[in-house]
């Protein structure tokens, strides 16, 4: 004979509603971990007794659950918006794309690439681009070069300054010097040897001479009275000399 049907309502005998709870409540928590397992569900499972005791059990985390479940029963709207702010995001993202291609385009365009789909207007466009790009480009080098040059004259003039610093100083080192140098002499005995320098200068120097070395050579000194021609005795005395 069968279990017959249990009538729901509250039990009024105390002991028999603590038994009930405690078997109904250890095969809920049961059925919940089976659930969770078998079918890989999210499930968690809150109880409270009468008295206020707490009884859960959860397949991940409690707060987890429960934080979900606000978002998805709280807030119905949130998927409408997810999928709005989605669709914006991807919106955004094609246009990105979009320009990222343009200005590849326009770079290749710039270094003389990929000039064959342009037509005449783009080609004077680029042109344009081109011939302003070079004087924004030739103005900037040539404030740099200002800028350099007046750099350098500055230089220029602080080194010169520097330079007459140090020739004064220089000068005025010296001049010092100079002063405190001692002299072993006096005005009289300067006097003295500028006279002296004076006589040496005004008398006659002593040339010796120098000596000759003559070989083959005999030198004869022909007497007044010789009757022979001077031009024969030098002719006599060469060949004679030479003939020793």
């Amino acid at each position: 004979m069968g279990r017959g049907r249990v009538e729901l309502k509250r039990i009024e005998n105390k002991i028999n509603r603590q038994v009930t709870f405690s078997k109904r409540r250890n095969g809920l928590l049961k059925k919940a971990y089976e659930l969770s397992v078998l079918c890989d569900a999210e499930v968690s499972l809150i109880i409270f007794s009468s008295r206020g005791k707490l009884y859960e059990f959860s397949s991940t985390s409690m707060t987890t659950t429960i934080d979900r479940y606000q978002r998805c029963c709280f807030n119905p709207h949130d998927n409408s918006v997810d999928q709005n702010e989605a669709q914006s995001w991807y919106q955004e993202v094609a246009k990105l794309k979009a320009k990222y291609e343009s200005l590849q385009r326009t770079q290749r365009h710039l270094l003389g690439e990929d000039l064959g789909p342009l037509n005449l207007k783009e080609l004077q466009n680029l042109e344009k681009q081109l011939e302003g790009a070079l004087s924004q480009a030739r103005q900037r080098k040539t404030q740099i070069m200002m800028e350099q040059m007046e750099e350098l004259r500055r230089k220029e003039r602080q080194l010169g300054d520097m330079n007459k610093q140090l020739k004064i100083k220089y000068e005025a080192e010296g001049q010092s010097s100079l002063r405190t140098l001692p002299f072993p002499w006096n005005a009289g005995a300067l006097a003295g040897t500028n006279n002296y320098l004076v006589q040496q200068a005004s008398q006659p120097m002593d040339m010796k001479r120098e000596p000759v070395l003559e070989i083959g050579y005999h030198h004869y000194n022909l007497g007044e009275g010789s009757s022979v021609p001077r031009s024969m005795g030098v002719e006599s005395n060469f060949i004679q000399g030479w003939t020793l």
